[in-house]
């Protein structure tokens, strides 16, 4: 039987993992009382002795994590920024084009960013098809629930006292500086990072990125985009549908608490649309990271989640 720990059980990523998992006859997850929750001899033994470990940790304690593993066996799937675009680990999107065979062999696996998720399944597909220059540059708008923003914000957000103050949707990382910046563009293939202007409002989880294009940026017409997308996405969590249904309008909730992602295009000719949907804390995060686990497990890669 796989053996799983969860390090930084505590936090969002980390429960949600946890509830997938805990039911799971397959799995015997190591668990370690509050008291030795931070206790590093603890944790290490834990880490080592486990097959798969999910660190659901900040950054610099995901690296630390990372080192007080001293065998070759144990397989680290990392839900921190820490390790995205180091070329020794693996980007965990199985459905770019040759992650999933990656994914299967790797014992170091990055769990995407929630924002880069969403960008990284609309962009990567036409830069690697030269639809869209490597030399592109982009801008992105994302509306994600306020889940997103840890245990801190979901307790402002279910404050009734800030109901007033929060109501309205919030721009936020205005220095644009944001930590999923550099792994959208590197692992999209594109030479410049985006203008990103991520937005986080008083709903509890969801996500809606959207990427505007001109028709000078790309060399087919949107038909031919659709055409692309649905060829390109035939396996794994990630489909395309026909959006704008929903009376005229998208809502960024319509894939919360599911475990797979949506995208469509939107607009005409001259101007293009691409909108991903999708659950932040889903195939944004834990979805995602269960997903590259039953990858490298030779299982049904859906296997515990909720499509």
């Amino acid at each position: 039987m796989t053996k799983v720990f969860i390090d930084g059980s505590a936090g969002t990523t980390g429960l949600r993992i946890y509830e997938r998992l805990s039911d799971r006859a397959d799995l015997e997850l190591i668990k370690l009382p509050e008291e030795l929750r931070k206790d590093t001899n603890a944790r290490r033994d834990a880490l080592n002795k486990c097959d798969v470990a999910f660190l659901c940790l900040p950054d610099a304690a995901a690296v630390e994590a990372v080192e007080l593993i001293e065998n070759d066996k144990t397989v680290v799937i990392d839900t921190s920024t820490a390790h995205r675009t180091n070329p020794d680990w693996t980007y965990g999107f199985a459905e770019i084009a040759g992650l999933r065979q990656k994914i299967k062999k790797s014992k170091r696996i990055a769990n995407p960013g929630c924002h880069a998720s969403g960008f990284v399944a609309l962009v990567s597909p036409l830069v690697e098809k030269g639809v869209l220059s490597k030399d592109a540059r982009l801008s992105c708008t994302s509306l994600t629930g306020y889940s997103g923003g840890g245990k801190n914000m979901i307790a402002d957000y279910e404050n009734e006292e800030n109901a007033k103050a929060l109501l309205a949707p919030r721009m936020y990382a205005l220095s644009q500086q944001h930590k999923h910046l550099k792994e959208m563009a590197i692992i999209s293939g594109l030479k410049s990072q985006p203008i990103f202007c991520p937005i986080v409002s008083s709903f509890y989880s969801g996500m809606q990125v959207t990427v505007p294009l001109f028709k000078e940026d790309v060399n087919i017409s949107l038909n031919e985009i659709k055409e692309l997308y649905k060829e390109y996405y035939q396996n794994g969590l990630v489909k395309f549908v026909e959006g704008g249904d929903e009376n005229g309008f998208m809502s960024a909730s319509k894939m919360s608490l599911r475990d797979d992602m949506e995208i469509s295009v939107l607009g005409n000719d001259e101007r293009i649309v691409l909108v991903s949907r999708f659950d932040n804390l889903g195939k944004g995060a834990s979805g995602a990271a269960i997903q590259n686990m039953n990858i490298l497990l030779g299982l049904d890669e859906k296997t515990g989640l909720n499509i």
